[in-house]
This record gives C-alpha cells, structure tokens and sequence, in this order.
C-alpha cells in the first residue's frame, strides 16, 4: 500500500506521516529530505542554485539514501554520509524551495522516489506525492493549517533544535515557500482531486494520526 501525504510547510505533515509509518511498520520517505540533501551538496560544492544545468548534472550524479531507525527517526544519508541535521539548518530552507521548483531536479527525484517507494509498503509527505509521483496511491491525504498555527509550529521546531530565529522570520519564510510551492510551473503544491482534506489548526499530532487511522484501517 502506498499512503501519500501532502501539505504546506509547518502543517505537521512530516511528523504525521513518520508516526504514521512507525504505527503501520511502512516505510516512511520524507521526499523533502531529499531536496534538502541535494541543496547541502550544492551549497558546499559552490554550485548556485540558479544554475539550473549545473544544480541538474550535480543531481544525477549524487546518491541519496532514507533509512528509517528503530526509534522512529529517519536518518538522511549523502553520497554515504548522515546529514540528517545538516539539512534542516536556515541556510538551506532559505535555498531549498528554489531548488526544488527546477523540472529537471524534480524528474530525477522522482524517479528515485518512486523507486523507493514501490519496494515495500510506505507512507510518503511532500507537495506533489498525491499528484505526480504516486497519483495512484490508494490513500492520499492533504494536511493543512493556518499560517499563523504553522509559524508557530516551525517556530518551536527551530528553536528546539538550538537555532537564533524569530517568529517573523520564520513567517517571511513560510510565505515565501508557500508562493514559490504552489506557483512553479513544474509539479506545484496542491491537493489531490480524491485526497481527503485535514485541517491540523486546531488539532494535536495524536489526533491527526488517529483521524488518518480511520480511513485506513
């Protein structure tokens, strides 16, 4: 079975679709990871993300690797190497979306995510799971929240991982990727015809899980 998750940044949908995974004994791809990785390699190979032939050829020829740990961690591995911290540091969610909006790259990940994820049953999260790399999935869901809820959210989330942030940083950030997300051209942020709608505003991680529940089991 293969369960796509889908939603803006800060909606909670990594942290769902890992509980998620751990609760069924799927594997979890977090695709976004992915993107992240490959926008730490370009940053420390000085290649700019705006050189989009250069940030594709340095795509083809990096490996990326997801392992999901037994205590419900997922560890992000480059070319053989744990970045799983690296890559959630300012610098590279400044960069990652721009990134991530080039046709070319997105092919290529794909194409690996889809690898990944038709080797055993999965949950998978990230913009476009439900639309383009699995639009077949037999459950698909989109979790969302209000802006000011996912600020708040990454906000904690940033500051639990010892980061010098502000909340209005991390809104200029949040609305940033929101617009450059669901206004590229190739794969935008959006929900799947027959993807079940979560509003999380007011719900804790637990319920979200427990509603997802439902309508899988």
């Amino acid at each position: 079975m293969i369960i796509a998750v889908d939603g803006p940044s800060g909606a909670g949908k990594s942290t769902v679709a890992r509980i998620l995974a751990g609760k069924l004994g799927f594997l979890y791809i977090d695709t976004g990871a992915m993107y992240r990785a490959l926008t730490l390699k370009a940053l420390e190979n000085n290649v700019p993300i705006a050189d989009e032939k250069k940030i594709f050829e340095l795509a083809r020829l990096t490996k990326i690797d997801l392992r999901n740990n037994a205590d419900g961690s997922l560890s992000v591995i480059l070319d053989g190497r744990d970045i799983s911290l690296d890559i959630r540091k300012p610098k590279i969610t400044q960069f990652v979306s721009d990134l991530a909006k080039i046709k070319e790259v997105r092919q290529v990940l794909v194409r690996l995510q889809r690898d990944l994820g038709l080797s055993r049953d999965c949950v998978l999260d990230g913009r476009d799971i439900g639309t383009v790399v699995f639009p077949d999935a037999q459950k698909k869901f989109f979790i969302d929240a209000s802006l000011e809820e996912r600020v708040n959210r990454r906000f904690k989330e940033l500051k639990c991982l010892g980061q010098d942030v502000s909340e209005n940083d991390v809104a200029k950030d949040l609305s940033n990727r929101d617009n450059i997300d669901s206004t590229r051209e190739a794969s935008p942020l959006r929900k799947a015809e027959d993807a079940i709608y979560i509003d999380t505003t007011k719900l804790s991680i637990e319920q979200v899980v427990s509603k997802i529940m439902e309508y899988i089991i």
